[in-house]
């Protein structure tokens, strides 16, 4: 019936939604579904509805795997999700032990930015590299680490924290307990913050475009002003520049990575963002450093974490 290719499912598991595809052994989509969750009650309900989506999406091809992005802390060791979405009741959900006795082929469970990381080592703008730093810069900060082409796990699987390092010792409070971590400067949420504490009293192009395009203030436009030349807009962009070199030194620093992938919302501000990032973390990198790593936006889009998740049984 099928040649002897390998066949995996990626799944990104969401707080709103899941999305499942059958991926060939080159990394090709051939199928795809999703569904929402806003209905389901119970993990159980949850996993069993991923467990028919993926009989579904796999066309009856033999799968050599099952691979899912998970947001939240997950125990990928064991396959646990230990605290994850929005989900009701979704905490210690063993995926790799209900969903491996269910469909009777190995899975794997890691969070999403490690899922995201993985992908875009062997999919996207990491291919080729030996040692990659992957940092998204959206809601949050999300990183994961690609060390002598291992993904870094850690003891506990929560290895590559990024945007918890301390950066201001006594700054703003972070959602995590601290205070003054890098989230709380660089993160698509903090340069929205930062331009509505700065929009106060001042006229500028980002309160206008938010207005035209009927949405509360982002950090989309945030950098679509900027590219206007709009003055509260630079000061905002220049301050969580500063910020995101910061972070990317300190990743330099740690790891000695070939590149650095920058990924999320944060960084399809594109030309806007990228020479001036790349100029401020050179220049904070101690001399032996300079000029042995890149930073490069992420290649792959939102099917990033589906990817990586696949890619979990796939080698580059």
């Amino acid at each position: 019936m099928h040649n002897n290719e390998q066949y995996v499912v990626g799944v990104d598991l969401g707080g709103t939604k899941i999305a499942a595809a059958l991926f060939n052994a080159k990394g090709e989509i051939l199928n795809r579904e999703r569904m929402e969750t806003a209905h389901a009650r119970t993990a159980e309900e949850v996993v069993q509805r991923m467990i028919d989506m993926i009989r579904s999406v796999s066309l009856d091809h033999p799968l050599s795997g099952v691979g899912l992005a998970s947001p939240g802390a997950v125990n990928s060791k064991d396959g646990i999700v230990l605290h994850g979405t929005n989900l009701p009741e979704w905490t210690n959900v063993p995926l790799k032990k209900w969903m491996g006795e269910a469909l009777g082929v190995p899975v794997q469970v890691v969070n999403d930015a490690n899922a995201a990381a993985w992908g875009e080592y062997v999919r996207g703008a990491g291919k080729g590299s030996e040692h990659m730093v992957y940092v998204t810069f959206s809601t949050g900060i999300g990183a994961g680490i690609v060390l002598d082409g291992k993904l870094l796990l850690g003891t506990t699987s929560f290895a590559g924290e990024l945007g918890h390092n301390i950066i201001e010792p006594g700054g703003p409070a972070c959602s995590c307990g601290n205070n003054g971590c890098l989230e709380v400067f660089a993160s698509g949420t903090a340069i929205k913050d930062a331009a509505v504490e700065l929009m106060q009293g001042r006229t500028s192009a980002i309160a206008e475009l938010a207005a035209a395009q009927n949405e509360a203030v982002s950090a989309k436009h945030v950098f679509e002003a900027y590219r206007q030349k709009d003055a509260v807009a630079a000061e905002v962009v220049n301050r969580a520049i500063h910020y995101m070199a910061l972070g990317l030194a300190n990743a330099v620093h740690t790891f000695n990575p070939d590149r650095i992938v920058v990924g999320g919302g944060v960084s399809k501000a594109g030309d806007s963002l990228f020479p001036a990032l790349r100029a401020q973390t050179e220049q904070l990198v101690m001399k032996p450093y300079r000029g042995t790593y890149e930073i490069v936006p992420a290649g792959l889009k939102d099917d990033v974490g589906l990817i990586g998740a696949a890619a979990l049984f796939q080698t580059v």
